[in-house]
């Protein structure tokens, strides 16, 4: 038997470690050793000490930040399945374990032999239930999900070492019901991470010296500039009644323990109700926000299912309002917080404003903020005292924590703070000193913009398109009917150059984001941002939500009164369409084919039969049907875009047999279609770039590579006199003229005439051309080929 076994059976002091995040280590020795714990070691992603079993109670009942705690059972070589069997097989599980106790067995680590986990968990559990059954006569019960008993093997290079889980259940897992259910308006903080953010902007020391006086006097305040779901503000009350964080908490890992003392646990548990009911008279003063009312409302909700009703005070978002609800006799140390990790994008700047206003009307005497990126330490004017890399929800971020004198130094140094003044007296804080030109440029083009649509009746339209290079979006308004009012911008990022660093290009479009809406005169709620961001498959666009819309339109439930009215619309050429700002990357319509669809109108003048492949939302369809084509046929691979797109029929009132909407792999249906009699007056063709959906099978797509195919299959469905318009986006997108003659197409190039005037700049948006079909050698003379021997 070795020597950790001998001293797990019969031992004083036993060996134990508390496992946490990286990032925490330093503060979870400290806190250890304040819950009373001696000779802790710090390694990564655990604290070690060695103590009693009491001692091990201690931290389970009282860390905040551990995530488990677990004694050592046993250590022993193992180079291979026969000696890790052996050497768990000789270990007195029939005295280390309660009688009858379930077991589920974990792995971590991997020698030259033993190389997959889950088979050396096996070999751990088939050597327990083995030795049970050899000297205990019967086999353990294996309850993965709510085991007696959690068993961890750890294994390095030739070394094994068993623990036992005194936890069980992890010990952050201790948030109300109501901040786990599903569907929540917000993420609520977990709570280990509150814990570590509170400590390190000196939350826990103040409430450790804060005063029972029941006048308060003194008292600290803590002002939580994005509280979303409540989880700062339930740590942080926790820890100001002394309420020990595992009190509540029913079912233990060291109850599968034969060592385990009832005794010994009671008194701690009764030890913590005496904390907690003195640690009620402890005052201080609560004070949160969001951006998001209906964050603030499910704090809330939180809180008071918590038992915490009424203990903090929930303001609207401004500096004000929340320096008025700190009540007079709080004048003990004032501590901000603010969790950035899930703000939105579009909001990102208005939070920014916020913490800089706080730190301009009264700088606190610490601030903690749990960020993805360095923009509170460029917005506020001053690095970080201390940074501590964490990785919530296992994405990278940093607690920055703000010294009060660095916080006060930053607000006298007049070169941190920047400012553009719009007239009116508005001055929009910004955190790039050249956003002022970029001010300048976007007032100037929205004038002319606005001007030009009033004249020509358009009501969504490009108002600034990388204008000036260094600020390098693309921002478009769109303008409601009468039917769902508003005005909305779509700003999208470009990717910056490789010679711009990434955070000056990331302050200068929350710049952006910052001012547009301002000068553009909307609501900083309806502005939907598309900024790329660098993510485990490389650069793309950040996501956004799910709208009711698309889960009606999953769902089959489009017809659905609430879902009409919750999704906007606009007009464009007399025409309704709905758009979608939150569930994808497009909103539904291309404003740059905007002059592309004037021509499908006009080509379907008299035309009888109308086809749009890669139809989207389906907006050529309505075209091609309000400008008379009596059929038409809609085809797409996405069921989604085909109900989006029956519906912007529907709301046009183009419904009825009539017109077919045909879920397909578009190439596949045409080589179908060519073998049926059904002929075409007029095709509108607008494919992807390039797509891989699954539904496409093993094929994929390129626009390039398979444009010819694709367009001579879709001539051959075109009536005599008929013909196409083919467009892509695709810049470098050259046609293979010669291929397509030999087969009897000319395509005719009319991207000059299609590209809109908001669009101006930027002329290769998209390419477009005519498709007609000719006899070979007239095709090949068209082209100025030489005719085919």
């Amino acid at each position: 038997m070795n020597s950790a076994t001998t001293a797990a059976l019969t031992g004083t002091y036993l060996e134990f470690y508390a496992s946490c995040p990286e990032g925490f280590e330093a503060a979870l020795d400290a806190e250890l050793q304040r819950i009373g714990l001696r000779k802790t070691r710090r390694l990564k992603g655990r604290v070690t000490f060695t103590g009693t079993v009491r001692d091990a109670y201690r931290a389970c009942l009282w860390s905040r930040l551990a995530s488990r705690v677990f004694v050592v059972l046993g250590r022993f070589d193992c180079w291979d399945a026969n000696a890790l069997y052996d050497g768990v097989y000789r270990m007195p599980w029939e005295e280390l374990l309660r009688r009858g106790a379930s077991i589920a067995v974990t792995a971590r680590g991997t020698n030259r032999e033993l190389r997959n986990t889950h088979y050396s968990a096996l070999c751990v559990k088939d050597a327990i239930c083995d030795r049970l059954a050899d000297e205990a006569g019967s086999r353990a019960d294996v309850d993965t999900e709510h085991p007696d008993a959690r068993i961890a093997l750890s294994i390095r290079n030739d070394r094994a070492s068993i623990h036992l889980d005194l936890s069980g259940d992890p010990l952050f897992k201790r948030l109300p019901r109501e901040a786990t259910k599903p569907g929540a308006p917000t993420h609520v903080l977990r709570p280990d991470y509150a814990a570590l953010m509170l400590e390190q902007a000196g939350w826990g020391e103040a409430v450790r010296e804060a005063s029972a006086d029941e006048a308060g006097a003194g008292m600290p305040a803590l002002l939580d500039l994005s509280c979303a779901g409540g989880g700062l503000e339930l740590e942080a009350l926790n820890m100001l009644h002394d309420r020990a964080p595992g009190l509540l908490r029913s079912h233990w890992g060291f109850e599968g323990w034969q060592r385990h003392d009832a005794d010994a646990w009671n008194e701690l548990i009764d030890d913590a109700d005496e904390r907690a009911a003195a640690g009620r008279s402890r005052a201080a003063s609560v004070v949160a926000t969001d951006l998001s009312p209906l964050a603030r409302a499910y704090a809330g909700r939180v809180l008071k299912q918590a038992g915490f009703g009424g203990k903090t005070t929930f303001v609207p978002a401004d500096v004000d309002a929340m320096l008025k609800a700190v009540p007079a006799n709080a004048t003990g140390a004032r501590i901000a917080v603010a969790d950035a990790t899930e703000v939105p994008f579009t909001q990102t700047a208005a939070l920014l404003a916020l913490a800089s206003g706080l730190r301009d009307a009264a700088a606190p005497a610490r601030l903690a903020v749990l960020s993805r990126d360095s923009l509170f330490a460029r917005g506020l004017g001053t690095d970080p005292a201390v940074q501590i890399e964490v990785k919530p929800n296992n994405e990278d971020a940093a607690i920055l924590v703000f010294d009060g004198s660095a916080l006060q130094d930053a607000v006298a140094t007049s070169d941190t703070a920047h400012t553009v003044d719009l007239g009116d007296g508005r001055l929009v804080p910004v955190l790039s000193p050249g956003s002022e030109q970029f001010a300048a440029r976007l007032k100037k083009v929205a004038r002319l913009r606005r001007k030009w649509a009033q004249r020509t009746g358009v009501t969504c339209y490009r108002v600034y398109d990388a204008d000036l290079p260094d600020y390098a979006a693309a921002i478009d308004l769109y303008q409601g009917t009468d039917e769902t009012p508003g005005r909305w911008l779509v700003i999208a990022e470009y990717a910056a150059p490789k010679s711009i660093d990434p955070a000056v290009a990331q302050a200068r479009f929350l710049d952006i984001l910052a001012l547009a809406p301002q000068i553009l005169d909307v609501s900083p709620d309806c502005v939907h941002a598309r900024a790329r961001t660098r993510s485990r498959g490389g650069s793309q666009y950040a996501n956004a939500g799910r709208s009711a819309f698309s889960q009606g339109v999953r769902n089959g439930t489009t017809g659905d009164a609430d879902i009409e009215r919750r999704l906007p619309l606009i007009q464009e050429g007399g025409l309704t369409f709905a758009v979608n700002f939150d569930d994808y990357l497009d909103t539904g319509i291309f404003l740059d084919h905007r002059v592309t669809r004037g021509l499908v109108r006009e080509h379907a003048r008299g035309c009888r039969r109308f086809l749009n492949l890669f139809a989207y939302t389906g907006t050529a369809t309505c075209y091609a049907a309000d400008g008379g084509a009596e059929e038409t046929v809609t085809v797409d691979l996405s069921n989604t875009y085909l109900a989006w797109a029956e519906r912007n029929m529907q709301q046009n009132g183009f419904s009825g047999r009539n017109h077919e909407f045909v879920r397909a792999d578009v190439r596949r249906w045409i080589a179908e279609q060519r073998l049926t009699r059904n002929r075409w007056d007029l095709i509108f063709c607008d494919p992807p770039t390039f797509s891989n959906s699954t539904k496409m099978g093993s094929r994929t797509f390129d626009v390039q590579r398979d444009h010819a195919e694709l367009i001579i299959g879709l001539s051959r469905l075109l009536t005599r006199e008929g013909e196409a318009i083919f467009s892509c986006n695709l810049r470098t997108f050259k046609p293979d003229t010669e291929k397509l003659a030999r087969a009897g197409v000319i395509l005719t190039d009319i991207t000059a005439q299609t590209i809109p005037e908001d669009f101006a700049r930027n002329p290769r948006i998209h390419r477009c051309y005519l498709v007609k079909r000719y006899t070979v050698e007239e095709a090949m003379e068209r082209a100025g080929l030489d005719p085919l021997p």
